[in-house]
């Protein structure tokens, strides 16, 4: 399980809201005066992410919490929103790699680009329906695991 602190910031019905603050974790690197990574997210701040969790434990709007997920359907959500456009991308290249060289002499560029074009939006066509998929299910959401005290965040 990965874990986060969060504020409750609302509730409305049975959703209940929470903000997080991102962290980077440029602090701990090596290179970190010299890095333009470090020195964009010094300019950038500390933003705040807010975001439905699920509230076993009846926890109220203004309470510090933990909050934690499932690393295996992290992992999951990265690899559909990160790889698999990607992956598609390439599978359906070379396929227009083949039917530029069987169907057409002049070997055609534009098949190939048409095709890895056209792969890209299949794969972001299935991730929005996976994510639309995911959207309920419990083991994809935050869960509130227990309450904190007040001077942890």
């Amino acid at each position: 399980m990965i874990s986060e602190q969060a504020i409750v910031v609302a509730i409305e019905g049975n959703v209940t809201w929470i903000e997080t603050q991102r962290k980077s974790t440029c602090g701990s690197c090596a290179a970190n005066s010299a890095c333009g990574t470090s020195v964009l997210s010094k300019v950038l701040g500390k933003r705040m992410s807010n975001m439905k969790a699920i509230n076993k434990i009846g926890a109220g709007v203004g309470d510090r919490v933990m909050v934690s997920l499932d690393e295996s359907a992290l992992l999951k959500g990265a690899f559909m929103v990160y790889m698999l456009p990607l992956l598609l991308m390439f599978l359906f290249s070379f396929f227009g790699v083949y039917v530029s060289d069987t169907f057409f002499t002049d070997k055609s560029e534009i098949i190939v680009i048409i095709f890895a074009i056209a792969g890209f939006v299949t794969g972001l066509t299935v991730v929005k329906r996976f994510s639309l998929s995911i959207s309920s299910k419990e083991e994809y959401q935050p869960v509130i695991v227990k309450k904190l005290p007040v001077n942890l965040i």
